[in-house]
């Protein structure tokens, strides 16, 4: 390119400095942190200097320099200040209808629960000490004491999520041994996370058997050999298997474990502590249920069907309980004094009988379709003045499944404020994109060019939040 032109042939030449953007953005941002303005200046700066590096080796014309001088350094470094000195993560409105949804922080914590985190972290606490003794105390004693109360086993531990607790149980029953499970049951789990990998880093050897689709008792039963540790049964909990399918159910899986002397391990995934079977839950995540069934230890997730914070708890036998927290890793993976008294609260409502109407989880997954109708017809009223020309707000039936790798093919009836307008500015996706831009954000979904506001998971003190979400996107 000819420098006669005016026009820079390198566009890094035209990048400001750091100091020189930072005291500019500072001037018109005075309310911005200068730590915040530095840190946006360089992230902004480095990425503009790969970009100017790829422009000047594709050979970009005149023009593609011209536009890339341009790009106003000030505007992106204020904004993105602005998202680095914003609490993370801060409070969305879900309105998805998915009760679960893995990023929006899967269940959300009672008030309760959360008070009692706080209470437990804004001063001491007897975290690790017996006050009727004086003497030094266990912290899990009375999560663990109401885990059994809760499931019938003999005893309990909690780690700080299901796959901690499924690969410290490995690491203290099975390392350096052999594993046998159903290739059938090898699943992924969200963030590409996958069972084989976390077995393999307990340090175990995997044996699968079966196929993908069948798996019968023989296959266990001829895997075994003098390396065999335990016997591994893992719920499908963020997929399903029909047609000709062939599972070995848990009952059959711990009568080969005892003709073989071996115990039976169930990663339970979405487990619950409460019998949900007559309103729609399957009975297969009922973690009592499988401890009734044998299994010697059974791990799922807390922040899933329990509804409380995250955590991996562990039921078991004690023998099987004692040595997994013995295990160096149990002290590296252990729950922290907020998520203890989080979760001992919530396992408390359990016990009492008022979780149905203090945990949030159970109190939507539970809500009757009368009640969802009625808060839709609410909002319905509340935004109906917004409707302008080539806007349409109206109420639909559908269902929604309760996400977060729980319940594959589980879903529940739900209703769902629905809006939808003509022409680019009220596209499904505009919409969406100032929805996400309120305070706080609103979360919805997004079906045939519409934007769907489900009642499953939009609580009543919500409806005002989204109607003045909505009023502000429709202007």
């Amino acid at each position: 390119m000819d420098q006669g032109d005016g026009v820079n042939p390198d566009p890094r030449r035209s990048l400001p400095s750091v100091d020189k953007l930072t005291r500019e953005v500072v001037r018109a941002c005075p309310r911005l942190p200068e730590w915040a303005v530095v840190a946006a200046c360089r992230s902004i700066l480095r990425n503009a200097r790969d970009e100017a590096e790829l422009l000047v080796s594709r050979g970009a014309d005149a023009n593609a320099f011209a536009k890339f001088a341009e790009t106003p350094w000030a505007v992106r470094v204020a904004a993105r200040a602005s998202e680095l000195v914003s609490p993370h993560p801060k409070r969305v409105i879900n309105a998805t209808g998915v009760i679960l949804h893995t990023n929006l922080g899967r269940a959300p914590i009672a008030a309760g629960a959360a008070q009692a985190a706080v209470d437990a972290s804004v001063g001491y606490s007897n975290l690790e000490l017996d006050l009727a003794t004086g003497r030094r105390g266990h912290r899990l004693s009375a999560v663990a004491e109401k885990l059994c109360v809760l499931s019938g086993a003999p005893a309990a531990t909690a780690v700080n999520n299901c796959a901690a607790a499924v690969l410290l149980t490995l690491d203290t029953l099975a390392r350096g041994r052999e594993v046998v499970v159903s290739r059938g049951e090898l699943v992924e789990i969200g963030g590409s996370f996958r069972v084989p990998a976390i077995m393999e880093r307990a340090g175990v050897k995997l044996v699968e058997v079966g196929t993908t689709n069948r798996t019968h008792p023989r296959d266990y039963a001829e895997a075994i050999g003098p390396d065999t540790a335990l016997l591994l049964k893992v719920h499908r909990s963020n997929f399903e298997q029909t047609g000709f399918v062939t599972d070995v159910e848990l009952a059959e899986l711990v009568e080969i474990g005892r003709e073989h002397g071996l115990p039976v391990l169930e990663d339970l995934g979405a487990g619950t502590l409460l019998d949900l079977g007559d309103r729609g839950v399957p009975r297969d995540v009922y973690a009592p249920g499988r401890i009734a069934l044998g299994a010697d230890v059974v791990c799922f997730s807390g922040d899933k069907l329990v509804g409380g914070p995250q955590a991996g708890i562990i039921l078991g036998s004690e023998e099987k309980i004692a040595a997994i927290k013995r295990n160096p890793l149990a002290r590296a993976l252990r729950l922290d004094k907020m998520t203890l008294a989080a979760l001992d609260w919530t396992l408390g409502r359990m016990l009492d009988g008022s979780a149905q109407a203090d945990v949030p989880l159970l109190s939507m997954m539970l809500e009757g379709v009368p009640s969802l109708e009625a808060r839709a017809q609410q909002l319905r009223e509340r935004v109906a003045p917004l409707a302008r020309a080539g806007v349409r707000v109206g109420i639909e039936k559908g269902h929604v499944p309760i996400g977060g790798g729980s319940l594959p093919g589980v879903e529940f009836e739900s209703r769902a404020l629905v809006v939808s307008g003509e022409g680019p500015e009220w596209s499904a996706d505009e919409i969406m994109r100032r929805l996400r831009e309120n305070d706080p954000p609103v979360l919805a979904r997004v079906r045939d060019d519409a934007v769907c506001f489900d009642l499953r998971t939009l609580q009543a003190e919500d409806v005002e939040a989204v109607a003045c979400a909505l009023e502000n996107a429709l202007r």
